[in-house]
């Protein structure tokens, strides 16, 4: 199993992505680059990889982009249909242990190429407390307590300047801004990530896209 792991971690590191979650004591933020790669091409200057998937639940996906946008697809659904089902809206760990079940099934169904991708999902629950989980390619799940980055390429650059930047009790207003030096810091460093930054906020109030920014070529004199 340890070596299942290592070969699904080292293909998402190769992907080239950068996704970021940040706690804060007013709710989360959540935040990516928007490079698309495939090996040393870059295949997408303006890919969305963070995104709402319903009134409460966002997700940001790392890896094989057609398994990201199936899970995007069936999140939704299967949410809709748990809540159908119990005359309840799912909470936020409801959602993150269905995604987790569907990473879970993904890599272990009989297949030539498993599902190979990483997941960051946060949101809101009806009592208005706001939280983050992380779900590995393998499908465990873990509740984020602080930041977490997943397996994207930009995870070592974004953990490191993390480390020392981040304090508990940190406010969503300067969660976003810690947010945006970490995701140019690891465009400055990975060469999968980059082309701009999508920052959402989750709030009490609701989900919320407060910064969107492209990178635009500029060619000076010397």
């Amino acid at each position: 199993m340890d070596t299942i792991n290592q070969e699904l971690s080292n293909s998402i590191l190769k992907t080239g992505t950068t996704i970021l979650g940040i706690v804060c004591k007013d709710g989360v933020v959540m935040t990516s680059d928007r490079q698309s790669t495939a090996g040393s091409i870059v295949m997408n200057k303006n890919s969305q990889k963070t995104k709402q998937i319903n009134d409460y639940i966002l997700i940001s996906g790392t890896g094989m982009v057609s398994d990201i946008q199936r899970v995007s697809r069936l999140l939704p659904a299967e949410l809709k249909l748990k809540e159908l089902k119990s005359r309840t809206r799912p909470t936020v760990k409801q959602a993150a242990s269905l995604l987790s079940n569907l990473s879970y099934n993904g890599i272990r169904q009989p297949s030539m190429i498993p599902q190979q991708a990483g997941f960051l999902l946060g949101g809101f629950n009806e009592d208005g407390s706001c939280q983050l989980f992380s779900i590995e390619p393998a499908g465990s799940v873990v509740e984020v307590e602080d930041f977490d980055a997943n397996f994207g390429s930009g995870m070592p650059y974004v953990l490191g300047l993390l480390e020392s930047q981040y304090k508990k009790g940190i406010s969503v207003k300067d969660g976003i801004a810690l947010a945006i030096d970490a995701v140019k810091a690891s465009s400055q460093r990975d060469v999968g990530s980059g082309y701009g930054v999508d920052v959402f906020t989750i709030t009490k109030e609701g989900i919320k896209k407060v910064i969107s920014q492209e990178v635009q070529s500029l060619y000076k004199e010397d």
